[in-house]
């Protein structure tokens, strides 16, 4: 797949505004902001602090609400759910299904194994997992003489491929990733987006992720720019050099 490669949207936001506080002390984080991620795709987001990355990708995943404008997701026959009107029951039963979440933190229950964490939201949601697509997920992880083991008889990057099993195993539309590298060192940093990028182009996941760091937007397909709340630039075929010149020229 190339960068000219025209494929349909896994999510669309459209207008997407969000303000935080009221009159004086009112904060816009993102001002009309409008942007489709592609499905099959693994695009990164960036920009200054508080230029409203990581809020547009809690709008986009259905964590926050929106002030104003619409998010859709799509599925694979195209057709569009607009989260922006579904009330709070039903978004929480759209996210166990359709959109997987990798957090910094790795959110992993300490009492529960690696195998039991990774169905945890298969689980939640009263489905079984799929067998053969669970072996591939924990072969592709490199996770199969772990699965018994507790969250603290992990490493950092264990934990975290882990917490990628846990948003893979459902399938989901698109997998957020806010800064999924943030807590390991170089080499378990390298080992989650290495697989990211495998999941995107080998297994046809759609990924979108939040970084600051320009080696691991290099890993990406497309960098979506933002700054003080609006878009600001859009990089096809990131490099780390090409990602750092963009930074410097928004005064990141």
């Amino acid at each position: 797949m190339t960068s000219a490669t025209i494929t349909r949207p896994a999510v669309a936001v459209t207008g997407l505004t969000k303000v935080y506080g009221g009159g004086d002390t009112a904060v816009t984080a993102l001002d009309d902001v409008s942007v489709a991620f592609d499905a099959g795709r693994f695009t990164a987001i960036m920009g200054p602090s508080g230029s409203g990355k990581s809020t547009l990708m809690h709008c986009a995943a259905g964590l926050d609400t929106v002030t104003a404008g619409t998010v859709r997701l799509f599925d694979a026959a195209g057709a569009g759910t607009d989260l922006t009107g579904l009330d709070d029951t039903s978004l929480t039963r759209l996210r166990r299904t359709r959109i997987g979440f990798v957090f910094q933190q790795f959110n992993l229950l300490p009492t529960l194994t690696a195998r039991q964490n990774m169905l945890l939201p298969l689980d939640l949601a009263g489905r079984r997992a799929d067998p053969a697509w669970e072996a591939t997920v924990v072969e592709v992880l490199g996770l199969a003489d772990r699965l018994g083991h507790t969250p603290s008889q992990l490493s950092g990057g264990q934990q975290q491929r882990v917490a990628c099993a846990r948003a893979m195993l459902p399938r989901p539309d698109v997998i957020f990733a806010d800064e999924p590298t943030g807590n390991l060192d170089s080499r378990a940093g390298q080992q989650v987006l290495g697989f990211l990028r495998h999941s995107v182009r080998e297994l046809g996941q759609t990924v979108v992720m939040v970084t600051h760091d320009p080696n691991a937007a290099a890993f990406a397909d497309r960098v979506v720019l933002l700054a003080d709340g609006r878009l600001a630039g859009d990089l096809a075929d990131p490099t780390a050099d090409s990602v750092l010149d963009a930074l410097k020229n928004l005064g990141a």
